[in-house]
């Protein structure tokens, strides 16, 4: 390439064409000299000089004095200011300059060749340096691509490999864990044979079968089914006949006329009204004594036995009955044991399940920490690449976290923001709407405000925006001032309700000439919306408001196609379901339902939500401070195809497995890391992994990036 560049300047200066090396050099100086940093600007403007004079001392030693005036002539404008060309006018002139002192440097092989090589040196180095053209890029660019695609699926197969692998010998542990507490249980039972009889017949031996209780004349099988049916009081060491105690263990309290004196024989009342010895023999108080203290430490024994064993599936209830067990080592403690026995194996059958069904792997966690104050709205672009979050001070944060987490914009704005949207097309664009009755068109790149735009001086509060899919429109919903605004946290007590039933306005806009298209009409009567969203086409949108009524829009017509009552109170947050056959709401009564958009008002599905997933949000400190929170942002997003839903908790985002069938949410994975109640969350499957965010009012952000297994 560089041979050829001055092969040409050569061959221009020897058919002395000066307009072709003008224009060629031109040309190298508008493609190539031009990027250049200043400081090779001086060795540009030599070289130039140099080959001008190359031409001059050619045409001059070929006779060609002609050429050489005409060149003074056509380049006289440019070159009688400049110091370097004083000298050279007179240079046609000259009858012998190769012997002029000025001038015969310029003769001589020497200086042409010098000029030549550092003219080819110079557009060496120059190529060398600068960046190959994205085309020339473009095979090594898809064989790269190709070589990443193909280590990530190996790394894929490998860490599937790895998980099954764990799963294996998890479930391997748990299987050697059970079978060693099958073993010691029977053992311990069978270290209960160096007791007395009686003792034996009081803790009714697990190994004891069937025949060997009938063959006691019913009296173990009486003391368990009055065992199972009331709690039994502790045993008291002493001062107490052997009648007290044995009726102390069944639990029931012995009438005063079946009390026997020191020196008889103790009477237990069973359920079927016989009467059966017990077999303690008056007297042998200091011997009661002696076994009761042996019972003691047996039961001891038998808890450190149970809690080896104790595995996380175990139901509370079971934890309960085995620290009961404890101070009342009787036939009820091992009634429990028998249980405990029973059940454990399913219960490890059904963890080992769970672990096995896990639908994600957690790849990472991070945490964007830099807002200081509680999270209102948090958001992923359409790209999945940035994420826009705003905050209860007016603080607006784009960030990026691919491959780094990093700030690319922070605003401050001095009206109070109730809103944000991305816009879908040129993504670099946010839709802030504000309480004082403006909505935002900002820059993220440029870092401005591209316009403002007033929406309705008498509605101030903009709650809800949303972008259509073409992003050539976008809806706004406009709110009368609230009697007790939702921003004054201090202001609002817990438990209140209808703080938004007041008027509102649901308008479309343009977005290319931000200039109002129509208002939508509200039925039965105007009522602040609380939130939008499209479907994937915008043919449909679906809004929730605080009169607990969704409606549903045809885009097409622009009229409301169907609403229904869904809430008992405000709807907080509405999606549209995978297929785009149903929709989802949220309400302040706790609810989560699932709604058929072709049938109004039909129930697909109901769950009932904890209320630290609905709000109000609550976060409470030192000296009886307590902030509290209405739902503002997005409550729940689902997954790339719609069958988990994230939503918010205390600690963290927790996903639930969406099962029609199931009256019940089943949690799959609890994301947590958060210390402050969590008021939105978002779930961008823009990328190959899953990215969840979740926003706090500590203002920490948390992003966790999933990986879903295959099934």
């Amino acid at each position: 390439m560089v041979d050829k560049i001055v092969d040409q300047l050569q061959q221009f200066v020897q058919s002395y064409d000066l307009p072709a090396l003008r224009d060629y050099w031109s040309y190298l100086d508008r493609r190539l000299f031009s990027r250049l940093e200043d400081v090779y600007r001086p060795t540009v403007n030599k070289l130039k000089t140099s080959l001008f004079r190359y031409y001059l001392v050619h045409a001059v030693q070929t006779c060609r004095n002609d050429k050489a005036q005409e060149f003074f002539l056509k380049q006289a404008s440019e070159l009688q200011n400049q110091a370097e060309w004083k000298d050279w006018f007179v240079l046609p002139f000259l009858p012998a300059p190769d012997s002029n002192p000025t001038f015969a440097t310029y003769f001589s092989r020497q200086w042409t060749d010098t000029f030549i090589v550092s003219l080819h040196n110079f557009l060496s180095v120059l190529f060398q340096c600068m960046p190959v053209p994205v085309i020339l890029n473009f095979e090594a660019e898809c064989l790269r691509s190709s070589l990443i695609q193909e280590e990530n699926e190996s790394l894929r197969h490998k860490l599937f490999a790895l998980q099954a692998e764990s799963s294996r010998m998890k479930k391997e542990e748990l299987e050697v864990e059970q079978a060693a507490v099958h073993h010691k249980l029977p053992a311990y039972v069978a270290n209960m044979d160096r007791l007395g009889d009686s003792e034996l017949d009081m803790t009714c031996s697990q190994r004891s079968t069937a025949h060997s209780l009938q063959s006691r004349g019913g009296f173990l099988s009486s003391f368990l089914s009055q065992n199972k049916k009331g709690p039994s009081r502790p045993v008291h060491p002493s001062g107490a006949s052997p009648t007290q105690t044995g009726s102390m263990l069944l639990g029931k309290k012995e009438p005063a006329n079946h009390q026997s004196a020191k020196g008889k024989e103790g009477t237990v009342i069973c359920k079927d009204g016989k009467s059966h010895f017990s077999g303690f023999v008056a007297g042998e108080s200091s011997s009661l004594q002696q076994r009761q203290k042996r019972l003691q430490e047996h039961g001891k024994e038998r808890k450190e036995l149970l809690s080896k064993g104790t595995f996380q599936g175990q139901s509370a209830e079971k934890k309960t009955d085995i620290s009961t067990a404890e101070t009342e080592p009787c036939s009820e403690l091992h009634v429990e044991q028998t249980e405990t026995s029973t059940k454990m194996p399913a219960g490890s059958a059904e963890a080992v399940a769970v672990r096995q069904e896990q639908p994600f792997i957690v790849l990472s966690q991070e945490e964007y920490g830099e807002h200081h104050s509680s999270i209102m709205y948090c958001r992923v672009d359409c790209s999945g690449r940035r994420v826009a979050s705003l905050d209860v001070d007016g603080v607006i944060k784009v960030w990026s976290f691919n491959p780094i987490m990093q700030t690319k914009a922070s605003s401050i704005s001095k009206s109070p923001l109730l809103s944000l949207e991305w816009a879908t097309k040129r993504d670099r664009l946010l839709l802030l709407g504000s309480g004082v009755g403006t909505v935002r068109l900002y820059d993220t790149e440029a870092k401005q405000n591209l316009c403002e735009i007033s929406i309705d001086e008498d509605m101030p509060r903009i709650l809800s925006l949303a972008c259509s899919p073409s992003g050539a429109s976008f809806v706004c919903s406009a709110a009368a001032q609230s009697p007790i605004s939702h921003m004054d946290f201090s202001a609002v007590s817990y438990g209140g309700k209808s703080m938004n039933q007041v008027p509102g306005k649901l308008l479309l806009w343009d977005t290319k000439t931000m200039k109002q298209q129509l208002q939508f009409s509200l039925e039965p009567e105007p009522i602040a919306v609380n939130c939008t969203a499209f479907n994937h086409n915008g043919n449909l949108l679906v809004t929730g408001a605080a009169d607990g009524i969704v409606r549903l829009f045809d885009m097409q017509q622009h009229e409301c196609a169907m609403s229904w009552k869904a809430h008992d109170g405000e709807v907080y947050s509405v999606e549209f379901s995978y297929d785009e056959n149903t929709v989802y709401s949220i309400g302040e009564d706790g609810k989560f339902i699932q709604w058929n958009i072709h049938k109004s008002g039909l129930k697909v599905s109901e769950y009932d939500l904890p209320s630290e997933a609905t709000g109000p949000f609550i976060l409470s400190g030192y000296s009886g401070y307590k902030q509290v929170q209405f739902p503002r942002g997005r409550l729940f997003a689902f997954d790339s195809e719609g069958n988990y839903m994230l939503t918010c908790s205390s600690t963290g985002g927790v996903i639930f497995k969406l099962n029609g069938e199931e009256k019940v949410l089943e949690s799959s994975l609890t994301l947590g890391g958060h210390r402050a109640p969590v008021v939105t969350v978002d779930w961008s499957t823009a990328m190959d992994c899953g990215t969840c965010l979740t926003a706090s009012m500590d203002g920490k952000i948390k992003l966790t990036t999933l990986l879903a297994q295959k099934s």
